[in-house]
């Protein structure tokens, strides 16, 4: 992307980046005699610490641009002002081309974590379909002054989303570019709280259906989000949530309790009861019921525990300690 003298007037509008070129000049060290040097906001070889020129001089408590929103559609034109206005501040590119479906389910993620920051970062959104030139390749990328440097292409998830935008704001602060842009409408002096958000279409198809009590529905959505994006762990989990409930779905606590009572040794008795268990919250008694009645089993019937308590680790997360003791367990079993 070349180089371009600053033009607010290029913008259409739709955003006001009028105060950037003003504090650009007066911000840069030996302004006054770099006439003529480069556009403004290029970053400087004698800037401390090989930060921004002007990035650390003013005020920062001083929003340097006003936009709509944190979230901006852009074209390729437009796309070289925010690249200036990463001398100040991270600026998050977000590339998208209609047939990616990955891509269509990982922006409303990006979008929310963005919008989250109360302007301390932006991101532009650019249709590559209309902008070409651009490339046909749907990724991320972050940009510090002027810098791209790409962040993730696909499909992650919103904790993942999540870390990666976290990091780049701190290396940004560390170099120096920690300014802020004004959200129209909005108080910055209020607390910034992060918006839920959006759920993948699939997502929301998913718990539409179980929230009517349409399980099989939810299942079936699920099944097809993890089809389009085999990587998809949220997907995963909730399908495995939606099974539980599916499974339980008609029957009563005394019928499971008095079935797997009257058979210590069937299995589908007591698969039905750590599914009972796990889901009023007894997470350590399910996990060991399956446990213990795991080495007494055949290779079909280990093969079916083992799958079902994949399935509820999944539901109760990695990051539990419960999850990780009982995995440990299962492995020692196996081997």
């Amino acid at each position: 992307m070349a180089d371009q003298p600053f033009n607010p007037t290029s913008l259409y509008g739709a955003v006001d980046l009028s105060a950037l070129a003003n504090r650009d000049a007066r911000s840069a060290p030996g302004a006054q005699g770099r006439a003529g040097a480069g556009a403004p906001g290029d970053a400087s070889a004698d800037a401390p610490g090989g930060a921004p020129a002007g990035a650390g001089a003013p005020d920062q408590n001083e929003p340097v641009a006003t936009l709509p929103d944190a979230v901006v559609d852009v074209d390729e034109r437009l796309l070289d002002q925010f690249m200036q206005l990463s001398q100040f501040l991270p600026v998050f590119v977000e590339m998208h081309v209609g047939w990616s479906s990955e891509a269509k389910e990982a922006a409303p993620l990006l979008a929310s974590v963005v919008r989250g920051l109360g302007g301390r970062a932006v991101l532009a959104r650019v249709d590559l379909d209309a902008n070409p030139a651009l490339g046909q390749q749907p990724q991320v990328i972050a940009v510090l002054g002027g810098r791209p440097l790409q962040l993730f292409s696909g499909n992650p998830g919103i904790d993942q989303i999540r870390a990666l935008v976290n990091e780049v704001v701190q290396v940004a602060a560390q170099q120096g570019i920690a300014g802020r842009v004004a959200i129209e409408g909005v108080d910055p002096d209020a607390p910034v709280v992060e918006p839920e958000p959006e759920l993948p279409p699939l997502h929301r198809e998913a718990y539409d259906a179980v929230e009517r009590g349409d399980y099989p529905a939810g299942i079936a959505a699920f099944e097809r989000a993890i089809a389009e994006n085999p990587g998809d762990d949220d997907a995963r989990a909730g399908l495995a949530q939606v099974q539980l409930l599916h499974r339980l779905q008609g029957r009563t606590l005394d019928q499971i309790r008095q079935a797997a009572a009257q058979g210590p040794e069937d299995l589908d008795a007591q698969l039905a009861v750590a599914d009972l268990d796990l889901s009023g919250g007894h997470v350590e008694d399910a996990f060991d019921r399956l446990l213990t009645l795991f080495p007494t089993l055949d290779a079909d019937g280990k093969k079916t525990v083992r799958e079902r308590l994949l399935d509820l680790f999944r539901i109760v997360g990695p990051a539990d300690p419960r999850v990780a003791a009982a995995r440990a367990r299962l492995t020692n079993l196996l081997y």
